[in-house]
């Protein structure tokens, strides 16, 4: 069977003041009133069972998590007793799946990601899934080819073709490259090589749990004896003494980066990663110059502009173009649409300083 693994562990610093650690991006409305989360679950549910949707999360969001998606039984969840990464996040949920569908090809996908194309998105997936099943020794990634210059997504190199699937050619990854400046983003873009990587991965279960045993033997072996414990009174227990000993590393360096037989499938179907600020006003304004207004605002002379007002109190701007102005009870952001990747740097700050009121 086809699973989809949803990854609603993350922590969305670069949305602050609205993403905080009890109430991270994910489960916070940013495009209308559903949450990303809720979004990203509608969605798969238009192709999957419900019964093969499945949630990875941190044990503190479990509560809020369960109001939003109501439909979602405690057996779909993997929960996180402590952040380890997404390497060990991943592997306790693949291990999960496994355990009760041994012939489970899986999915991961982020809950923050915005799709325009939701028809050709689950289109691909599938494609992927049929390529899976085919070459169960391979993983199949789903890449986007770029529209712009980003710098802050991570890039796949294709290399030479791999097959054509009816109509739809499936390449081998040559390589992963790192976010990249400006000036290299531009030359990815005009190579039709290079592809957005939006951690759309696809893979045997069974397969992909070998590749622990080969590149994270130690936190393999961890695994083995949370296995054994499934289902026993002892499992919450073992799960937590187990997965704090784990070592934090992301599933891209422990295991993607090294593995072999990888596949990528380039996809267009307009996606975005609801990464910050400036995404949310790409994604959602028409044109550059729109503003882009929740909340009461009152501007003048004001362009290409996010003002997002939790509050009950009014924002006013005048003469000011691509600013970024979110208000919430305890908390206001001003930055320029430029430096919304910066937000992050803010949270630190405040963790550093200990004001942990404001997280």
């Amino acid at each position: 069977m086809f699973h989809a693994l949803i990854l609603a562990g993350g922590g969305g610093t670069r949305l602050w003041p609205v993403s905080r650690k009890k109430t991270p991006k994910q489960v916070q409305p940013f495009t209308d009133n559903e949450t990303l989360l809720q979004k990203t679950y509608h969605r798969i549910e238009k192709s999957f069972s419900s019964d093969n949707i499945h949630i990875a999360a941190g044990k503190q969001h479990y509560d809020l998590i369960k109001q939003q998606l109501p439909n979602i039984s405690a057996e779909q969840f993997s929960l996180e007793p402590s952040r380890r990464d997404t390497a060990a996040a991943i592997g306790l949920a693949v291990l999960r799946i496994y355990k009760k569908d041994p012939e489970a090809v899986i999915v991961t996908v982020n809950s923050d990601a915005y799709v325009k194309n939701e028809a050709e998105y689950l289109r691909i997936l599938e494609l992927a899934n049929q390529t899976v099943k085919k070459h169960q020794d391979h993983i199949v990634l789903v890449g986007i080819n770029p529209t712009y210059p980003e710098t802050g997504y991570g890039y796949i190199k294709m290399g030479k073709m791999f097959k054509e699937l009816n109509g739809d050619k499936i390449f081998y990854v040559e390589k992963f490259v790192e976010k990249p400046d400006l000036e290299t983003a531009k030359k990815y873009l005009s190579a039709w090589e290079y592809l957005w990587n939006p951690a759309l991965f696809v893979f045997s279960a069974e397969y992909f749990l070998s590749l622990y045993k080969k590149y994270l033997p130690e936190m393999y072996e961890q695994f083995m004896l949370i296995e054994k414990s499934l289902g026993t009174p002892d499992e919450e227990k073992i799960i937590k003494e187990e997965f704090e000993k784990m070592k934090q590393i992301s599933i891209d360096y422990g295991i993607i980066e090294k593995a072999e037989n990888m596949l990528v499938i380039p996809a267009d179907f307009g996606w975005a990663d609801i990464g910050h600020w400036r995404t949310v006003k790409d994604v959602l304004s028409e044109s550059e110059i729109d503003n882009l207004v929740k909340g009461s605002h009152i501007g003048v002379e004001t362009k290409g502009s996010l003002i997002y007002n939790f509050t009950d109190k009014l924002i006013a701007t005048a003469g000011v173009e691509n600013l970024i102005v979110v208000a919430t009870e305890d908390s206001i952001l001003i930055c320029s649409k430029d430096h919304a990747q910066g937000v992050k740097k803010i949270v630190e700050q405040l963790e550093a300083k200990g004001m942990e009121e404001y997280l």
